[in-house]
């Protein structure tokens, strides 16, 4: 997905914390910068750390591309995929800012959920014109 056609951007610095032995980022990492992003996503859409319903991630796909390394500053890139009934798709990709190298692809499945019942609900009609106004473009940072 070209650049220009992800609605929401979140800049992180590596921290040596993130590195392994090998002296990259740990793979296991990688998504926790994708669910920073998806937080500061929400917060920036909603004023809060959700969509002010009960949400639970269902699956990841990550695609490893090439490493990150203590220092480096990245970028983490998100839109809205697919909206389903109780389900909806966040695309990301993560990039090294200095070299504009694309470090990962990855896709994030995320279920509307009732805690209190244990099971998934339809997406609540505030959540969905949320993300459909994302995914129209109507919305962007």
């Amino acid at each position: 997905m070209p650049p220009n056609q992800f609605a929401f951007r979140h800049s992180i610095d590596v921290r040596f914390r993130d590195c392994d032995a090998m002296g990259h980022v740990n793979n296991a990492v990688f998504l926790t910068f994708l669910e920073q992003c998806r937080l500061m996503f929400w917060q920036t859409l909603t004023g809060t750390g959700s969509p002010g319903s009960g949400i639970i991630l269902a699956r990841v796909e990550c695609d490893y591309r090439a490493p990150a390394y203590f220092r480096d500053v990245l970028e983490v890139r998100l839109n809205v995929g697919s909206i389903g009934r109780s389900s909806f798709a966040l695309n990301h990709e993560i990039v090294n800012l200095a070299t504009g190298k694309q470090l990962a692809e990855a896709k994030t499945i995320l279920v509307a959920y009732d805690y209190s019942a244990g099971r998934s609900i339809p997406i609540p009609p505030e959540t969905r014109t949320l993300l459909e106004s994302v995914q129209s473009g109507g919305w962007a940072r």
